[in-house]
């Protein structure tokens, strides 16, 4: 009963959160004494052979270029056909954006247990038991998952992918036909910006700035970073920024190595879509907002002053 790892792509290649999955994937293989297999859907520009160096055996692909596009039906009906074939034992996939609309529709047709938001191995001493993050990161839990087949989404960098050496068969998987009930109308994207769910370095401001003409430093730190621009919701309901860039409870969820919070006081509702991000660091002349009780690293002072030495400092390491 090998495990079956769905690869999610976009414009052709791979998501960072997808190599996670198949590393994640291929470990729980090496647990149980199986083999990981994968399913990738529509067409890829990136080599789909080298997946074997994370530990992908197989790759299963359906190079059909109108499953480019997420249509949650097509997509679940298309990997739980394949995982009935080659009799899945457990079914990985990313808790991303697609992950999140796939692996429900997926646990209800395969009668599988899911486990959202895994954010480490299962410990299969005494079961199948696979810990995750709840009440928004505050606590754990770990799930006891007793169905014969399961399904798993993990949580975006939540698992560092190893990348060893090794090159995955890639077969081709034609899926019985059927017409998609998603008519795709029009495709509006962000140009010229990092994605914010695949950054690695977020860096995001929030009311301290006092208005949208001082986000400048914000945009020019990130684009010597490399990194992704964010917000707070108050920001983006002032509509000093897109609401596509607004990260908390109501908006998106990241999970950095790195979130970089400028002028954000850090409530509750933040915090809820930040939480992951391996290292937070916040900048507040507040010295009891409460970002600074979930930070790694905090600088207490106005951020007009700040601001302008760290960039002139990153300049400087830059050359």
């Amino acid at each position: 009963m090998p495990v079956l790892i769905y690869i999610d792509q976009a414009e052709g290649h791979i998501k960072k959160s997808s190599f996670e999955a198949a590393s994640y994937g291929a470990k729980i293989a090496a647990l149980t004494g199986t083999t990981a297999e994968a399913v990738v859907l529509g067409k890829l520009t990136d080599d789909l052979p080298s997946l074997g160096n994370y530990g992908i055996t197989k790759v299963h692909h359906v190079a059909d270029e109108s499953l480019n596009h997420l249509d949650a039906q097509q997509f679940t009906r298309i990997i739980a056909a394949l995982a009935t074939q080659i009799n899945a034992g457990v079914v990985v996939l990313s808790n991303n954006v697609n992950g999140k609309a796939i692996a429900p529709r997926l646990s209800a047709r395969l009668k599988a247990g899911l486990v959202a938001g895994a954010i480490s191995l299962p410990d299969t001493s005494n079961g199948f038991v696979v810990k995750k993050g709840v009440f928004s990161g505050k606590a754990f839990a770990n799930i006891n998952v007793l169905t014969p087949i399961k399904i798993i989404a993990l949580t975006p960098n939540a698992f560092s992918p190893e990348k060893g050496s090794g090159i995955a068969e890639v077969v081709a998987f034609t899926p019985s036909p059927e017409p998609s009930r998603v008519k795709l109308v029009a495709t509006n994207k962000v140009k010229g910006q990092v994605p914010l769910s695949e950054a690695e370095l977020v860096i995001s401001g929030g009311r301290g700035l006092k208005g949208p003409e001082n986000w400048g430093m914000i945009e020019e730190l990130a684009q010597l970073l490399g990194a992704a621009t964010a917000c707070s919701r108050a920001v983006a309901d002032a509509h000093w920024r897109p609401h596509h860039e607004h990260v908390g409870q109501t908006g998106g969820s990241v999970s950095p190595n790195m979130y970089f919070a400028v002028g954000i006081s850090g409530a509750i509702q933040h915090l809820a879509g930040v939480n992951r991000s391996k290292v937070i660091v916040v900048i507040n002349k507040d010295p009891e907002a409460p970002f600074f009780k979930a930070a790694d690293y905090g600088i207490v002072g106005d951020a007009f002053e700040v601001m302008p030495k760290i960039i002139a400092a990153v300049r400087k390491i830059k050359g």
